[in-house]
């Protein structure tokens, strides 16, 4: 038996941070074996990968080595650490994955979508996510939200029209795939967003209410 592909998304603010662990206490609490990790990032070559991503620096990163460095780290990501749990039968909770690609390095820095999805094919091969819960918020107050944590990395510094346009991305492919999306309103008080959650993993996954 094959494990369950979980994906948090959202642009900055949006709580994935405080949403990604109520699912995995959520998981944990119906018996479902868990794995938790994040993109870029989820192993320790992948780590080092991102920590080269994220670090603010005065060299102007070109959009493609960024694109690259993403599915390196991605590439070892699977290899090392998600195929081989769901191989296993355990469930995978990630923060980001590919989608995420699609939406800061195709809508925020302009890369071609063609090129991010022949990308896909080749490191992911046929692997998708089984859910991914989009996380959705306008984003002057996910913005405001992120203010109020630690000092920016290299894309939360970032203006608004970028991730303006990285939102309009992440709603595109929710529309397009509605049956892999599930839209969460993120505004409201962290337990109706949480509810919205709960009913999702329930009505996707039959993931029993605790």
């Amino acid at each position: 038996m094959t494990g369950r592909f979980i994906t948090l998304e959202g642009v900055e603010g949006v709580g994935k941070s405080t949403n990604l662990e109520h699912i995995k206490c959520r998981l944990a609490a119906a018996g479902i074996k868990l794995v938790v990790t994040r993109e870029p990032g989820g192993t320790e070559m992948a780590e080092e990968i991102r920590a080269l991503l994220l670090q603010p620096r005065d060299e102007s990163v070109s959009e493609m080595a960024e694109l690259l460095l993403m599915f390196a780290a991605r590439a070892q990501h699977l290899h090392a650490l998600i195929k081989p749990s769901l191989e296993a039968g355990t469930w995978v909770l990630c923060d980001r994955f590919t989608d995420a690609t699609f939406a800061y390095q195709g809508g925020g820095r302009g890369v071609s979508f063609e090129w991010i999805s022949t990308l896909e094919a080749m490191v992911q091969q046929s692997l998708r996510p089984d859910l991914t819960l989009l996380l959705d918020l306008p984003v002057e107050v996910g913005l405001e939200r992120a203010r109020q944590r630690s000092a920016f990395d290299r894309f939360e510094a970032e203006q608004q029209h970028f991730f303006e346009q990285v939102r309009k991305v992440y709603l595109h492919r929710a529309a397009q795939e509605p049956e892999r999306f599930a839209i969460i309103d993120a505004t409201p008080s962290i337990d109706r967003v949480q509810a919205q959650i709960d009913q999702v993993l329930f009505d996707k996954l039959g993931v029993p209410a605790v």
